[in-house]
């Protein structure tokens, strides 16, 4: 999941930005008067009809969809930034003494109309995007730069928040207001504020490229996508794969003007679903290059030259503020504090994760000489021959196991039936919601009293419009100040079966949806005063926490009753199949878990390079990253490689990959709390609630968890959870 841009938009305004007023004044003087007259007069009527001038009209203010054009929104952002910028100016130049409610309190409100448009743009440009919307991103990335850099570098507004800063003590404030002047402050000296003049405008200038080179990152990945395309002739090729599974290969590659054919798109991690089925060696072979060596010039996009740029400005940007690393800024923040806490987390689990993935190996190359085959066990190989050995040991069939996980009853009868335990909760599907694209489908989400909370947007199915992977992310952040109920969008890429056929689900699909809909409870339950403190905007490595906790839920005995039933009879499923799926969870668990600590250790490799490093080769940096850290297997590449690593060159998850992890320490330890002391309860929903998920940014994270739980979570959850050590008999 990536944090919430409506919540980031707000925050000081660090992420909505634009061009300066100067820029277009100096436009408008070489205009004579009755041109600009008659301009601002059109420009002024075209406002006027621009559905995001003033607050939708729906429930909840969601977004009018069938209002919205892709012509409001380049205008609607000039406007915004406009009127943000006047905002700004007023709060820095009030002649008043500063005051928490004239400075912070103000920011807070300020640039309303930015913040609209550009929850709707940015959600949009990952879940339904295209040329012209990519094409105007690319523009606005330098401007919004431009446009966060006059605010966090402006010297009268900084002396404001100084001012408060150094006077919190005898302000009187409550937690949340104190940790937000904090936050203030300390955003506003992280952004260079106390830099000389001439730093700041290279910290400018950095910013600016920065901004553009994400976007271009971002834009690549897609048509990356594109590029790698696996197109195959002939039907015989693709044994192994369900009669579903080929029939949407042919639907992909008739959308593609190449009826008769079969076109294999990639996810954007390095494993694909393909490889688990297919026999073909051939095409596994040609599936895994595509997808390992995308972006590394094996098609004309090539992302080295990208990422290498990116690394070097972070690098810089970092020591112009005076720390050592990129890594070193980014985790001041967090719960790691510091690039080695981060580091030694993922080092210490290196052995035991090798040990098991050896050992897996093994298994592997032994299943491979017992079909007859004799080759070394290459990584195109792992996958199919794990499935082998899943089927073998626990003789569990993935396709049998998709029977009893239909899509509907997954998440009605599921995700839904689990929150209305824990929370109370129900969802009302709302017909009369516009949506962005017809898969989307709104809910109305009611409390236990049967008040409401907000809406969620359930956006589930793969499709060409949208970026890979799964995530959440907002229309409207909740917030007392401002008077807001939430939004909550999910994304999911789950590929939907033909018309007329249902759509079956993988277990690791399952928990996905039980993952994502966490975060958006973790938005939806916020109960806030402050905006830039709603919900999701904690700290990388806490924000995963409440939804990876949320995971184990799908496989609770009462919930399985509720939702895991044939598709065809009804029928629950058998207690011996439940029982492998149980053995099987934690089948390959070495692989799994070295393939995400080699992302995030090269994650942090890439962002504590010094700024004047000399990489020549990107490739040649990720092998010797992984050997230096203990966890080079050839058979075993990391999840994602640095060409299309979304998360930390394309997302705001840069040296902070590893945050899963230690946010699954925090989750294995929590859902076995819970467990302890009576499980599915709405008493134990209410508390976890209370305690954490209404809580959002107003006060430190772990003592959350400890007012919560009691104590600081321990890592011996966490090794269960994996399979890693035996469960403790309590």
């Amino acid at each position: 999941m990536r944090k919430t841009l409506l919540a980031v938009a707000i925050t000081a305004a660090v992420s909505v930005t634009a061009c300066s007023d100067a820029d277009k004044n100096n436009t408008q003087q070489q205009k004579p008067a009755a041109e600009q007259s008659q301009a601002q007069t059109e420009n002024d009527q075209a406002m006027s009809s621009n559905p995001f001038m003033e607050p939708s009209s729906l429930p909840f203010h969601a977004p009018d969809f069938d209002a919205i054009k892709f012509e409001h929104y380049a205008p609607a952002f000039e406007e915004g930034m406009k009127q943000h910028s006047a905002e700004i100016k007023e709060i820095a130049e009030n002649s008043a003494e500063p005051t928490f409610e004239n400075t912070i309190v103000a920011m807070e409100k300020a640039g309303q109309l930015l913040d609209r448009v550009a929850s709707v743009f940015f959600n949009l440009s990952s879940s339904n995007s295209n040329d012209q919307i990519r094409e105007l991103q690319a523009e606005l990335a330098p401007k919004m730069a431009a446009h966060s850099d006059n605010i966090m570098l402006n010297d009268k507004l900084f002396a404001r928040v100084k001012s408060l800063y150094e006077q919190r003590d005898k302000l009187n404030l409550d937690e949340p207001s104190d940790r937000l002047l904090e936050s203030y402050y300390q955003n506003f000296v992280r952004a260079g504020a106390n830099l000389s003049d001439a730093d700041k405008q290279r910290i400018r200038e950095i910013n600016e490229t920065l901004s553009s080179k994400t976007n271009e990152f971002r834009d690549n990945l897609m048509t990356l996508v594109q590029e790698n395309v696996i197109v195959v002739d002939n039907k015989e090729d693709l044994a192994g794969l369900s009669d579903n599974q080929i029939a949407n290969l042919a639907k992909a590659a008739e959308s593609r003007d190449m009826p008769g054919k079969y076109a294999i798109t990639l996810t954007n991690t390095t494993r694909q679903s393909a490889l688990e089925s297919l026999d073909n060696r051939e095409l596994r072979e040609r599936i895994w290059k595509a997808s390992a060596m995308r972006g590394t010039g094996n098609t004309e996009t090539n992302n080295n030259p990208v990422l290498l740029e990116m690394v070097k400005l972070r690098a810089e940007k970092a020591n112009l503020l005076g720390y050592d690393s990129w890594a070193a800024y980014v985790l001041e923040d967090s719960m790691a504090k510091t690039p080695a806490a981060a580091k030694k987390m993922l080092t210490d689990l290196a052995p035991a994760v090798m040990s098991n993935v050896e050992a897996e190996a093994e298994e592997i190359q032994a299943m491979i000489k017992e079909q007859g085959e004799d080759f070394e066990l290459q990584p195109w190989d792992w996958l199919y021959y794990a499935e082998k050995v899943r089927a073998d040991k626990y003789s569990l069939d993935a396709d049998e196991v998709k029977q009893y996980f239909e899509f509907n009853r997954v998440l009605e009868d599921g995700v839904f039936y689990t929150m209305k335990q824990l929370f109370g909760i129900t969802f009302e599907e709302r017909n009369d919601i516009p949506v962005y694209h017809d898969d989307v489908v709104v809910y109305e989400v009611k409390d236990v009293d049967g008040s409401s909370l907000g809406l969620f947007y359930a956006d589930y199915f793969a499709r060409d419009s949208k970026r890979g992977g799964a995530w959440m992310s907002s229309f409207v952040s909740q917030s007392e100040l401002l008077n807001n109920k939430p939004v909550i969008l999910n994304n999911m890429n789950i590929v939907k079966a033909p018309e007329g056929e249902p759509t079956l689900l993988s277990f690791d699909e399952v928990q996905t949806m039980y993952h994502e809909l966490g975060h958006a409870l973790h938005g939806m339950f916020s109960k806030v005063k402050y905006p830039s403190q709603a919900g999701t905007s904690v700290s990388r490595d806490y924000v995963e926490f409440p939804s990876q906790f949320q995971e184990d839920w799908a496989l609770n005995p009462k919930v399985i009753a509720s939702y895991a039933k044939n598709y065809k009879t009804g029928e629950q499923i058998p207690d011996e199949l439940l029982k492998k799926v149980l053995a099987a969870r934690n089948f390959n668990q070495g692989f799994d878990t070295l393939e995400y600590v080699e992302a995030a250790l090269l994650d942090l490799e890439w962002h504590t390079v010094p700024a004047d490093a000399n990489i020549g080769d990107v490739q040649q940096f990720e092998a010797s990253a992984l050997t230096r850290n203990g966890v080079s297997m050839p058979a075993v590449p990391p999840r994602y490689r640095s060409t299309y690593f979304a998360h930390v060159f394309a997302g705001g998850y840069s040296a902070g990959y590893y945050a899963y992890m230690w946010s699954e320490v925090l989750a294995a330890d929590a859902f076995k709390y819970m467990q302890q002391n009576g499980g599915l309860t709405l008493e134990n929903g209410q508390a976890i609630r209370d305690k954490i998920l209404s809580m959002g940014n107003s006060k430190d994270p772990m003592q959350q968890y400890i007012d919560w739980r009691g104590q600081e979570p321990t890592v011996e959850a966490l090794l269960e959870r994996r399979g890693l050590s035996k469960p403790s008999i309590d």
